[in-house]
């Protein structure tokens, strides 16, 4: 019997929403479900126009368009954020919450009317389904959110809008439509707040940490597009256009991006830096031990790359040697967050940057550089990596790390939530580090029972619980903080929905996994 993946996807997601909604249980959640069954309809429609070629960008091919996980990420966050702040008394962040959730479900409706406008001929079922699921929306946003919150969510929409068009212009065949919705409307979420904290310095609060994670993204989007533009005219790949990419770097990163974190953090950059790391001898052991993964990652780049010089027959890596940045990360990680999670914060956020800058150099062949990563790269490259972007690795360090940029500090007392909320940290580590490798390595080891419709085994989906629920019980021993009280069926029943989800979603689930597992263990 043949069983539709993208089916079993969108029942994985609905458990997913109406799990949050037995718990929220407000106007915002029934939106959700609402939003879910609207989204089930208009994937049908986008997946659709990407089978027959007639969707207007080139989207990333071998994936269905993603549409029904990548609309609920950002609402049931939203949701998520709301119930805890909600219970702390931050009526602030409270609000800011709600923010998220309208955010999210009018960038997931404005996907949705593009779809429809574009297909012929018109789905009036669907049409019917989406006006209802969106009066409901729009009827929602009247009764709780004020003129200025409504402004700001038309403020990410906007952004949102031109923002698609460059990124999806300029990196064709990158993303899937779901994938483009996450990652740019996240983005654009991200550059709106920035703004809107820089025009108000007086009202700025907060730990100087939370601020370099803007400043970066906005700094990163700006030296992307900006060349990504520029070498539309000119080449790329002499000494003298090399010279002007680092110098324009340089510039921006000392000349603007400095000066306006300066403004946000009250002193320069550099200097609480160097007073940051300097504040225990255990950061300066940390930075060590971090710096000595990082040789460790390179070398298995020189390794494998030298295998395929000497004449071994293997063209791309295998699963398991890909496997093995993911162990690395985990061991990077772990430490970090039982230890010092500020540091791991920073430390996470300049290596994004690294990551970005390096990818840069080799997307536009900047000396000296950029063909050695080219050269060094290909054997790494998967069925997702179609574009000409190689975003593998970046998604792998946003899908460890955003668990820990979102963390709701503020609603948190004394820095730690109750119950399965004290894993929400390591939601990454759990679902990417540990559950999705396990689920490849032992499913492409001794797998032989595939799940309906899909290349995964059903053994690597239980081992990978089982290995996610035994890291669970690590983490207890080693960090005091979490106290899961009498949460563990939740737990298992949370890990146990995202394991499934990734054994039918055709989307990178280095990026997805975690923050279904974020939201879950949030509740």
């Amino acid at each position: 019997m043949h069983i539709s993946p993208v089916l079993v996807e969108s029942t994985v997601v609905l458990a997913v929403v109406l799990c949050v909604h037995t718990v929220v249980w407000n106007q915002h959640s029934w939106c959700s479900i609402a939003l879910v069954v609207q989204a089930f309809y208009v994937q049908h429609k986008w997946d659709r126009l990407l089978r027959s070629g007639g969707a207007v960008f080139q989207f990333r091919p071998a994936a269905n368009s993603g549409i029904v996980p990548a609309s609920m990420v950002m609402p049931l966050l939203g949701l998520a954020l709301r119930e805890k702040c909600s219970a702390s008394g931050n009526v602030y962040f409270e609000r800011f919450s709600m923010v998220v959730t309208i955010t999210g479900m009018m960038l997931a409706l404005f996907l949705s009317l593009i779809a429809l406008g574009i297909t012929r001929p018109v789905p009036t079922n669907t049409c019917v389904i989406a006006g209802v699921a969106g009066g409901a929306i729009l009827y929602t946003t009247k009764q709780t959110l004020t003129v200025s919150e409504v402004i700001e969510v038309l403020e990410v929409l906007l952004i949102f809008v031109y923002l698609s068009l460059i990124v999806l212009y300029l990196l064709p065949r990158c993303f899937t439509p779901g994938e483009a919705l996450l990652v740019v409307g996240g983005i654009s979420f991200v550059v709106n707040q920035l703004i809107k904290r820089s025009l108000s310095l007086a009202e700025v609060k907060g730990d100087p940490v939370n601020y370099f994670l803007p400043v970066v993204v906005v700094g990163s989007l700006l030296l992307g597009v900006v060349f990504a533009l520029l070498f539309c005219f000119m080449e790329s790949e002499t000494w003298v256009s090399s010279l002007f990419f680092h110098t324009m770097t340089a510039v921006l990163a000392l000349g603007i991006l400095m000066p306006w974190l300066a403004l946000f953090i009250g002193r320069h950059p550099l200097m609480w830096l160097l007073d940051f790391v300097a504040l225990s001898e255990r950061r300066l052991c940390l930075l060590a031990y971090w710096a000595l993964l990082a040789v460790v990652a390179t070398a298995v780049v020189l390794h494998q790359n030298y295998q395929r010089r000497a004449g071994s027959k293997k063209h791309q890596a295998s699963t398991v040697v890909r496997k093995y940045f993911h162990l690395i990360v985990v061991a990077t990680y772990v430490p970090g967050l039982i230890y010092d999670k500020q540091l791991l914060h920073v430390a996470s956020v300049g290596c994004l940057a690294v990551f970005l800058f390096l990818e840069y150099v080799r997307y536009f062949r900047i000396r000296p550089l950029g063909q050695l990563l080219r050269q060094l790269l290909t054997l790494f490259l998967d069925e997702r990596d179609s574009g000409p972007l190689i975003l593998t690795h970046v998604y792998l360090l946003l899908g460890v790390s955003l668990p820990i940029w979102l963390f709701p500090s503020p609603c948190a007392p004394k820095g730690v939530l109750p119950g399965a909320g004290g894993l929400v940290p390591y939601a990454g580590v759990l679902a990417v580090g540990v559950g999705d490798t396990v689920a490849s390595v032992f499913g492409s080891a001794v797998g032989e029972i595939r799940w309906p419709g899909t290349k995964k085994t059903m053994e690597g989906t239980a081992t990978s619980v089982f290995a996610q629920v035994i890291a669970v019980a690590v983490f207890l021993i080693f960090d005091g903080s979490i106290n899961l009280n009498s949460t563990y069926s939740w737990i298992v029943g949370s890990v146990t929905l995202v394991a499934l989800l990734e054994a039918y979603t055709s989307q990178i689930d280095n990026l997805l996994l975690p923050l279904y597992l974020f939201v879950l263990l949030l509740l």
